[in-house]
């Protein structure tokens, strides 16, 4: 039993050197063996020619162009699914049934399709991706994620999932050279999307990166520009729009948008939306973690996928049927058509009164505010209705693992909280607010522009988001309230929770290095001799033969530190255990070949036969847990070793630095080894 046990500790020890890698899911058998071989040979052949170019100019320029001709592509085939969703419909009018079965059976096809096949191609590639890549960028290496067949399996999943609509309410997100590179391509992803490049940088920098060199910059900017204006460019070509123009067209009044009373509703407007995205963030963090724990759901989610989805679909679709309760939600509309809506600079209080309000047959494009005003339920009441319903059906949405984006939602949640503040401003000021003798009219649509912009930074703990939403709309007029409302969002929800792609890391439990929180006080106080990892073994510089393989036979640490000797342990560098095992190898495979069996060992000298790599970087048991964590996560290291007046005493691993972080969070003091 002792010998077993002592085998179990080996196993779960941490081992020295060893990069993070994580297998998401196990390789399934896939159909088509051959075909599928000659098609990721093609596309490896494109890759290597695309890396060949040698220029960062030209890689950037092609990452710009092809990410907008893929995410435009996308966007076109998403309306017309989409188009034809609705006109049959409509076509169905004369009949109820045919009407819920055509609302429902369409979205379910799609999910199901989505998850089911980006599960057959990767199983990695459901979700937004930016989780794994915040991971990936801290140097902890997600096997098969940044490959080709991932990348397919996110488009065409992500196609399907945008098809399904607003039913499901969910939207899209499109070393050192590799760092740079993903960086860069993070900001192509935002800046194809919205067709907003600067906000689509700092967006980028603000999620992806705790710390960002500044000659990575003119990257970010270059291919995001690339990638905007080649989107916006073919928007014009498909006769979609005149000329470049944002993508939400608005009427705010420029020369007076806002009187200086209404910076306090603003700032009111901020501490909503940041209460609320604290209390989304629980209960979405809560769901998924219930649902990994839960042995019904974990068995039907591990097994089959593309049924949860469907059942999922199937509840969420017949709640927003139309004749249901989705005419209290605006359900006919799609994503864009609802942030068109909502940021309207009208008043839907004075638009009620001199209309005729029936329910149309048909979505009238033109007046898209009419689907928000039942006759028999006023638009405060759709809004708020919406604003309960839609926050419990968008956490079960997260759940449903197909590959899609979870930003645009939370953007619409926010202007709708947005447009229900501004809306009760214009009952309470019906003609405005009066200053210096002049009545300026309130702009609802300035709210909704400022609680979109509140509530999805508070949901990302970004501040780009305001920047994002003057993007989007081309205007500037309210930026110094909307930036109020940001922060004070901001500043509650990451006061109290994490962000949702952070949340979504600790769910997972991917191997990501959590950063030393405001209101650990006590962090400040300890050090690495406090938590560092004694258990340590060296290779003497003349270690024989028999030493050297019973050492490396004992232990798997994939590098191992080379002291002077035994006796000074003073630390000369560090090997790594390839080199060594093919010394021995090369070792055994000179005794082979002798022909006297009684020749005596050789002494075999590391310093001489393998090559010992200088130990740069090193700790003190005095160094503090604030240096170390921030001199990991700004070099992307994986251990770092301990010395004492030169002499080694220890390591420090990524796993160590997670444990006492998370020991302090749970107010637990470390105790000193």
């Amino acid at each position: 039993m002792s010998a077993m046990s002592e085998a179990r500790k080996q196993e779960n020890a941490p081992t020295l050197g060893t990069e993070e890698r994580t297998l998401l899911q196990p390789k399934p058998q896939r159909p088509w063996p051959k075909t599928r071989k000659n098609v990721t040979g093609c596309l490896g052949f494109v890759k290597r020619q695309l890396f060949q170019i040698g220029d960062d100019w030209y890689f950037l320029f092609i990452l710009g162009v092809l990410m907008a001709l893929i995410s435009f592509a996308l966007d076109f085939t998403v309306v017309k699914l989409l188009r034809a969703h609705r006109w049959l419909f409509e076509q169905m009018e004369s009949s109820t049934l045919l009407q819920y079965i055509s609302w429902t059976v369409y979205p379910i096809a799609m999910t199901t399709f989505s998850t089911g096949f980006s599960q057959c191609v990767s199983p990695q590639s459901g979700g937004s991706g930016i989780p794994e890549l915040k991971t990936i960028l801290t140097g902890v290496l997600l096997e098969e994620y940044l490959t080709m067949k991932n990348f397919g399996a996110k488009v065409v999943g992500l196609t399907c999932s945008l098809a399904a609509g607003s039913t499901i309410f969910l939207g899209k997100v499109n070393k050192s050279k590799r760092y740079e590179m993903l960086v860069a391509a993070a900001a192509v992803g935002v800046a194809s999307c919205f067709g907003a490049p600067i906000s689509g940088v700092l967006f980028s920098v603000e999620v992806m990166s705790s710390h960002f060199a500044v000659r990575n910059y003119w990257r970010g900017f270059f291919a995001a520009t690339c990638g905007a204006f080649m989107f916006r460019l073919l928007a014009v070509f498909n006769s979609e729009q005149e000329t470049i123009i944002a993508l939400f067209k608005t009427k705010f009044r420029v020369d007076f948008p806002f009187d200086l009373p209404e910076t306090l509703i603003f700032i009111i407007l901020g501490i909503i939306c940041g209460i609320l995205s604290c209390i989304y963030l629980c209960c979405q963090r809560s769901m998924v973690a219930y649902i990994r724990r839960n042995a019904f759901i974990l068995k039907l989610v591990a097994a089959e996928k593309a049924v949860y989805s469907g059942l999922v679909t199937l509840l969420l679709a017949s709640i927003t049927f139309p004749d249901s309760l989705g005419q209290f939600m605006a359900c006919r509309l799609t994503m864009k058509e609802l942030l068109s809506s909502l940021f309207d600079h009208r008043s839907w209080a004075v638009l009620s009164q001199n209309a005729t309000l029936n329910i149309q047959a048909r979505v009238d494009p033109d007046n898209l505010w009419i689907e928000w005003c039942h006759p028999s339920f006023t638009f405060f009441g759709t809004l708020l209705f919406f604003l309960f319903m839609k926050f419990w059906m968008l956490i079960l949405a997260t759940t449903i693992p197909m590959p899609a984006g979870y930003f645009m939602p939370v953007l619409i949640y926010g202007a709708v909280i947005g447009r229900l503040v501004g809306e009760i401003m214009v009952i309470i000021f019906p003609n405005g607010i009066k200053s210096e003798g002049v009545l300026n009219p309130i702009v609802p649509g300035g709210y909704a522009l400022a609680g979109a912009a509140a509530f999805s930074g508070a949901v990302t703990h970004t501040l780009s988001t305001a920047l994002l939403v003057f993007e989007l709309t081309g205007q500037l007029a309210h930026f110094l309230p909307v930036l109020l409302a940001v922060l004070v969002a901001n500043a509650i929800a990451q006061k109290f929770q994490p962000s949702f792609y952070d949340g979504t890391i600790i769910v997972k439990k991917l191997p990501y290095l959590p950063r030393i929180r405001s209101s650990m006080p006590g962090s400040y106080d300890v050090t690495v001799e406090e938590f560092m990892n004694t258990n340590i073994t060296c290779l003497n510089k003349n270690f024989g033969y028999t030493d050297i393989l019973r050492l490396v036979t004992s232990r798997s640490d994939d590098v191992y530190p080379v002291v002077e000797n035994a006796e000074s342990m003073v630390l000369v560098g560090s090997i790594q255990r390839n080199e060594v095992v093919k010394l021995l190898q090369a070792h055994r495979e000179e005794e082979f070949q002798k022909d006297n069996t009684h020749q005596k060992e050789v002494s075999i000298s590391i310093w001489e036969k393998c090559h010992i790599d200088p130990v740069t970087f090193q700790l003190s048991p005095s160094t503090s847990l604030h240096q170390a964590h921030k001199l990991f996560d700004l070099l992307v290291l994986q251990h770092m070793f301990v010395t004492s007046a030169g002499k080694v005493v220890g390591f420090v691993t990524r796993n160590e630095l997670k444990k006492v972080i998370e020991d302090l969070a749970n107010d637990r003091i470390p105790v000193k080894q």
